[in-house]
């Protein structure tokens, strides 16, 4: 593949910003309110646990560069078959997030732009999905610098709150201790808090997941990973405490837009409704990061043969075009499902299990690492890989815990409703030969 078709350090380090940064956080002060100061405990296990996470990944593109992202990770490591279900499940996480996604936008676009409600919702989101499957079908690159412009717009609604949160602490310090939360910290609401924080941190691997088209990937997916999630730490670390501390813990818990409310509380009166255009650029930032990952995973799956070779046929482009418009039609059915009133609540629910099908990825990954360590593998020697790999590990099991029975289960459904799959393709073709790690 021609360098043209190569995407460097900034647009892999906007791929992780931008999807993790959705439109959760917009929602999520709100969502943790009621958790009081458990959420902040969660946050710091969350955040401290996804920086682990994004390390593992940073060593297994350092040690694995040849490697087709995480699906070459596990394969080289524990096997085709878990490297199979893990990313499955991962994958079908994909184009139901892109449908969640387009769903949340339409609520949004139209509290900016009243005139775009005539438009039937349901229509309107698959406007805005295949939107972004025409932008990823010009290929990586194209679809790469939409995602560094939106990353950049996305982030200055959260500098607008930081610098609103550090004004009022210069002017008005006692506005932080005025009326601070009352919910008891204990265990249980830590956990929970902490699964809730969590889903909105998904997308650290993002880097990695399109290893193929990264130039220079044993340098740049490390660097990008580490940068990407380092920031994304520190900005919801800040946007999430300010509101927690300025606004009553019930009102905040009740506020259907947290980030307007407090901007309309302490800052310009109107500046509400620039947020929600704010929310449309992340929302759709985010559309088009994990559009562009969906695709690049659905090509590297048929590369591999677990998927039908079709998948893996790119345009002139270099675009993965049809896996882009087959998960682009899965996506479609999910909106419409969405907006039956008879599957509303199927829908809801499967967006909570999108958390636990991410995780069988993360926990598979720090055993991967471990598998290196111990074959002695060149970058993976040290004593600290080792702990990166336990820690690791360890976190996504506190996240499967915490996750509760029924989404985990679930999870575990999904993955093997794969299988069937897998064994046909297993039947028609020969697996692909592992990734070899870069020598001594």
């Amino acid at each position: 593949m021609s360098d043209g078709n190569k995407i460097g350090f900034w647009t892999c380090t906007a791929l992780v910003v931008g999807n993790v940064i959705g439109m959760g956080i917009f929602l999520l002060p709100a969502s943790l309110a009621p958790f009081g100061f458990n959420a902040l405990i969660g946050w710091v296990i969350v955040l401290a646990g996804c920086l682990v996470l994004a390390r593992v990944f940073s060593h297994l593109a350092h040690a694995l560069p040849n490697a087709d992202g995480p699906y070459g990770y596990i394969r080289s490591t524990l096997g085709e078959l878990p490297a199979y279900m893990a990313l499955w499940a991962y994958w079908v996480s994909l184009w139901l997030t892109n449908a969640a996604l387009a769903t949340g936008v339409v609520g949004y676009i139209t509290v900016v732009f009243p005139m775009l409600g005539t438009i039937q919702p349901a229509l309107f989101a698959l406007l805005l999905l295949w939107s972004m499957v025409i932008v990823n079908l010009f290929g990586v690159r194209t679809g790469g610098r939409v995602q560094i412009v939106t990353t950049a717009l996305k982030l200055l609604p959260m500098l607008a709150i930081a610098l609103l949160g550090g004004w009022v602490l210069l002017t008005s310090p006692a506005s932080y201790v005025a009326h601070p939360p009352t919910t008891p910290v204990t265990l249980g609401a830590v956990m929970a808090a902490s699964t809730i924080a969590l889903f909105a941190m998904l997308g650290i691997e993002s880097a990695s997941v399109p290893a193929a088209r990264v130039d220079n990937p044993g340098r740049t997916i490390p660097r990008a990973t580490m940068t990407g999630t380092v920031l994304t730490a520190i900005i919801y670390i800040i946007v999430s405490t300010v509101p927690l501390l300025l606004i009553r813990q019930q009102e905040l818990a009740d506020a259907s837009a947290p980030f307007a409310l407090l901007m309309e509380r302490f800052g310009a009166v109107g500046s509400g409704r620039w947020l929600a255009l704010f929310v449309v650029i992340s929302g759709l930032g985010a559309l088009n990061g994990w559009t562009l990952l969906v695709g690049e995973l659905t090509r590297t799956m048929a590369s591999n043969g677990v998927l039908p070779a079709v998948f893996a046929r790119n345009n002139r482009h270099g675009a993965p075009m049809v896996a882009l418009l087959v998960t682009g039609a899965l996506a479609s059915a999910m909106i419409w499902m969405s907006y039956s009133k008879s599957l509303v609540s199927a829908f809801t629910f499967l967006t909570r299990v999108v958390t636990a099908a991410n995780l069988p990825l993360y926990f598979c990954c720090a055993l991967a690492l471990a598998v290196l360590w111990r074959r002695g593998t060149a970058n993976c020697t040290a004593r600290k890989v080792l702990l990166v790999a336990i820690a690791g590990t360890l976190f996504v099991v506190f996240a499967f815990i915490g996750i509760g029975r029924e989404p985990f289960l679930y999870a575990l459904g999904l993955g093997a409703a794969g299988l069937p799959l897998y064994v046909f393709m297993r039947l028609r073709r020969k697996p692909a030969p592992p990734a070899k790690a870069i020598a001594e």
